[in-house]
């Protein structure tokens, strides 16, 4: 058969079995292909290699862009972040705590691909910083908010994954961006030098 029937669904889930059972190291493309009921061929028609299962190739930063630049012309750049990380969030992780929790840990376990995450991390980045330019951020603005933006994506995935998955993932999210807020905004009266404001009346 040419094209089987959601075979990357069947890709995925068998590999993720086998990372599972003997560990991502120790599992091969031929293994994975076995399981899955298909061939080599189309294991390459989908993935570069097996690394790219866990991390679903170019996919996050390329959904990410393209919904920066769609999102509505009214929203400032934080509610940008905050609608497009629950985008993020309905379409990718909500219904599959588990398999989240089972991939992280997988990551966790392995130095070549907490390596991998960390370059995935950077693409991220990069194609947020993009999107935001095109909507007219200048590169300085839009490298902050996609940095903070990426930074809480991913708090609020680690945490979300090590959790129970009774909430869901944007409220993570909205809990992660508040924390942020709090500890970037000054507050009322604060100074920057972090000295005390001088009084008007000098002491006797």
């Amino acid at each position: 058969m040419r094209w089987a029937p959601d075979a990357r669904g069947r890709l995925e889930r068998a590999a993720f079995e086998l990372f599972a059972e003997q560990g991502f190291a120790a599992t091969t493309v031929p293994q994975i292909t076995a399981r899955a009921g298909l061939t080599t061929r189309t294991f390459f028609r989908h993935f570069t290699d097996k690394r790219e299962v866990v991390f679903a190739g170019s996919e996050i930063p390329e959904t990410a862009a393209r919904l920066i630049v769609g999102a509505p012309a009214d929203l400032d750049p934080t509610q940008v972040v905050r609608h497009v990380l629950h985008q993020i969030a309905a379409a990718r992780f909500d219904g599959h705590h588990e398999q989240t929790a089972a991939w992280r840990r997988i990551i966790e376990g392995n130095d070549e691909l907490r390596d991998r995450d960390a370059r995935k991390r950077s693409d991220l980045v990069r194609a947020a910083q993009a999107a935001f330019v095109e909507r007219g951020q200048t590169p300085l603005q839009a490298t902050v908010v996609a940095e903070l933006g990426v930074l809480v994506f991913q708090v609020a995935l680690e945490q979300w994954a090590a959790g129970t998955g009774e909430r869901s993932l944007a409220e993570t999210i909205d809990e992660v961006s508040t924390l942020v807020r709090e500890r970037t905004t000054p507050a009322p009266g604060a100074h920057s030098s972090g000295t005390r404001p001088v009084s008007d009346h000098p002491a006797d």
